[in-house]
């Protein structure tokens, strides 16, 4: 036999050994670590940063119940994800909706790999994302609603709610084709929580002392810590999304805290120049929302386009908060509308001009030709609003229904929930 026969037959036996390892998902321990860590990140952002960013802005009667509808919500929405929540976002089923072929994590193996990390750290990285969307709905809400009827409405919530808009965008649903950008939840998560907190705050009312009297939080020092740990952990929120310890995660970290600077100087600015004093308050919410505005941008822009998203999500945020809501009159408690969902709106529009293919092929925006790409955006951003504002009416009466009224009554609420609730002081005087 001749050497070219004898090479011809080992190449005709290696080859497809060497083709399917090529296909064979294998893991990465360095993705895998820093998903790890991501997901850590993340889950420290509900029941400390939100919690106690939202505890700080309440007034002090009210503080240990808003920290705890966040606290209880991260509880809530993760036992709803493991159980229902992840399946139907991420398995099979249409274009409206999964299946429930992975209901309780059933059919996942220890070893089954979504990409290059195990798929369990990927069902723990994204329920974090459930958790924290329905904890920020409550900041619109907190200081008259009742603790009962809070955790039925963010089981509901979660389900009814996020799940299906979260399987549209990046479940394989009808608007994961249309070509929308969203790479870490502008809108899966702040526009459709800040819609939400909206129509939650029409339909339980204003609080009871709204508008009478001058309304005091309880502790800045809470607000800054809680704002820091908001803006520690998002790194893992953003970078995260990436899903890998590559140059997009790194590029998205960067971007991430530009932004956060960027949204707390205009804010400050800006306050600064409209009532002639600088609040601490002022530049934890403009960091915010630089980090809400950049949200669905962090895996597409460039650092130029993050300090412009940044601050300009920390104007749009200021308007919103101390103009919008003054003019209309509607009792958004902490601002979950005016700095998630404005905020959320502008910076899934931003991303549609900004989106950058030198840093990722995946998403061009109209600075750089795609100007169908502002259409994909808002087409998504329509029907996430709608739809979010519809459901979340509904669940709000199906969970009140259950309760017998969402409402605390007049006394609770004047004699503040930690004692009428919990039996709880904040703060011990």
């Amino acid at each position: 036999m001749s050497k070219k026969v004898i090479l011809s037959t080992i190449m005709t036996m290696v080859l497809p050994i060497f083709a399917f390892a090529e296909e064979t998902a294998t893991l990465s321990a360095g993705d895998t670590s820093w998903m790890l860590i991501s997901t850590a990140l993340v889950i420290l952002m509900t029941p400390a940063g939100l919690a106690l960013f939202y505890g700080g802005l309440s007034q002090s009667k009210h503080v240990l119940n808003t920290m705890g509808m966040s606290y209880m919500a991260f509880c809530v929405a993760t036992l709803v994800w493991v159980v229902f929540g992840y399946s139907l976002t991420f398995s099979g089923g249409n274009g409206f909706i999964g299946d429930f072929d992975l209901t309780m994590l059933k059919n996942i193996k220890v070893t089954d790999l979504e990409g290059s990390i195990p798929k369990l750290l990927h069902v723990a990285f994204q329920g974090t994302f459930a958790a924290i969307a329905v904890a920020i709905v409550s900041g619109s809400i907190v200081e008259r609603m009742r603790f009962s009827t809070w955790l039925i409405f963010s089981a509901l919530w979660t389900l009814v709610v996020y799940v299906p808009v979260a399987h549209w965008i990046w479940g394989g649903g009808f608007l994961s084709n249309d070509g929308e950008l969203d790479f870490a939840g502008g809108t899966v998560i702040h526009v459709n929580a800040g819609i939400a907190g909206l129509v939650l705050s029409y339909l339980l009312g204003k609080r009871k002392d709204h508008g009478v009297e001058e309304v005091r939080p309880s502790s800045i020092k809470l607000i800054i810590l809680g704002s820091a740990l908001l803006w520690f952990g998002w790194f893992g929120f953003n970078a995260g999304s990436a899903g890998a310890a590559d140059f997009i995660a790194a590029n998205a970290l960067l971007v991430t805290n530009v932004a956060a600077c960027a949204g707390g100087m205009a804010w400050l600015l800006i306050e600064w120049f409209e009532e002639k004093r600088p609040t601490l308050i002022g530049c934890a919410s403009g960091v915010i929302s630089g980090l809400v505005a950049i949200t669905p941008a962090a895996g597409y822009v460039d650092t130029p386009a993050a300090l412009a998203m940044g601050a300009l999500g920390g104007i749009v945020g200021y308007v919103g908060v101390v103009k919008l809501k003054s003019l209309l009159g509607y009792d958004d408690t902490l601002d979950a509308f005016g700095i998630h969902g404005l905020v959320g709106i502008f910076g899934a529009l931003a991303t549609g001009f900004f989106a950058n293919p030198d840093v990722n092929p995946d998403g061009t925006g109209a600075l750089y030709g795609n100007w169908g790409q502002i259409g994909s955006q808002a087409l998504a951003m329509f029907v996430t609003m709608v739809f979010s504002a519809v459901a979340t009416t509904i669940v709000f009466k199906v969970s009140s229904l259950i309760t017998g009224g969402a409402r605390v009554d007049e006394e609770k609420e004047e004699k503040g929930l930690d004692e009428a609730i919990h039996g709880e002081q904040g703060f011990n005087y």
